[in-house]
């Protein structure tokens, strides 16, 4: 049972690697994933492993973009160090909204976890996709150092739409950079770096508030999970911003709305 369970929690990790990064919601895969594998209890279920493997996930993004995220790097120009402050400064400020509305209504909205709202704000946002790619102009904001604060600011209430079941926090937030006029490219980095300081603290959160105990074999498990999670989060970012550069975001929209679709009809039959 013990060799099943990491099986699970590799599968697990490669779920969290891809679903964490491209806009296609994270929940809605983890419900089809416990449905196929008759996932409904035990520490894989828990709060401490659901948030904690997102570390692994972090961990990529810090990694692949360690010298653009660093401000004290030798190799950096006094602008060059000041332009990263800055960067940092403007997540800050995009994380705001979440860190007070999202938290406050956190709790609230888990009462609608469930297949059909799950479903809805799947296709809501695939249809969202699609018109906003074929109604796009020419992208007025090419790289994050042209991001002003304002549009940080309306980008971060975006990521709270992320509180939504099904919604996906990177789908509202490159949604909401879109619309702002941020091209693809800063669209989907500003949405990887405002992950940052927001999983973080969650996961840092759960791991010294949850007074869960964990054996031996289920630290194996979170490891497990989030190493699997930090190396296919390194495929899956380096996939998307290969993406971004030659194709635009409906492909993720028909995705949604297919996705969706399969999680209500699974729900009408009874799969889930």
């Amino acid at each position: 049972m013990l060799i099943i369970e990491f099986i699970k929690s590799l599968l697990l990790g490669i779920v969290e690697g891809v679903t964490e990064w491209l806009p296609i919601s994270s929940t809605g895969h983890m419900i089809l994933f416990n449905a196929f594998t008759n996932t409904t209890d035990g520490f894989l279920t828990t709060d401490v492993y659901l948030y904690v493997i997102q570390l692994g996930a972090i961990l990529a993004i810090v990694t692949l973009y360690f010298k653009k995220l660093n401000p004290f790097s030798p190799s950096k120009t006094k602008e060059e160090k000041s332009d990263t402050w800055q960067m940092w400064f403007k997540v800050i400020v995009a994380c705001l909204p979440a860190a007070v509305i999202g938290l406050l209504l956190n709790d609230f909205m888990e009462n609608f976890e469930n297949p059909y709202v799950i479903s809805a704000a799947l296709i809501i946002y695939g249809i969202l996709f699609i018109i906003i790619e074929k109604t796009s102009k020419t992208a007025s904001v090419s790289g994050i150092n042209k991001l002003t604060y304002k549009k940080a600011v309306l980008i971060g209430l975006f990521q709270v739409l992320s509180i939504i079941p099904g919604t996906s926090r990177s789908g509202s937030t490159i949604l909401g950079a879109m619309i702002l006029g941020c091209s693809r490219e800063t669209a989907s980095e500003f949405s990887f770096f405002l992950a940052i300081p927001v999983m973080f603290g969650v996961s840092f959160l759960k791991l010294v508030t949850n007074d869960y105990i964990m054996s031996s074999a289920e630290w194996g498990l979170l490891i497990t999970g989030m190493i699997t999670a930090y190396i296919v989060s390194m495929l899956a970012v380096k996939f998307l911003m290969n993406y971004v550069k030659k194709h635009d975001f409906k492909a993720f929209g028909y995705y949604r709305i297919i996705l969706g679709a399969i999680v209500i009809l699974s729900a009408l039959f009874k799969f889930i």
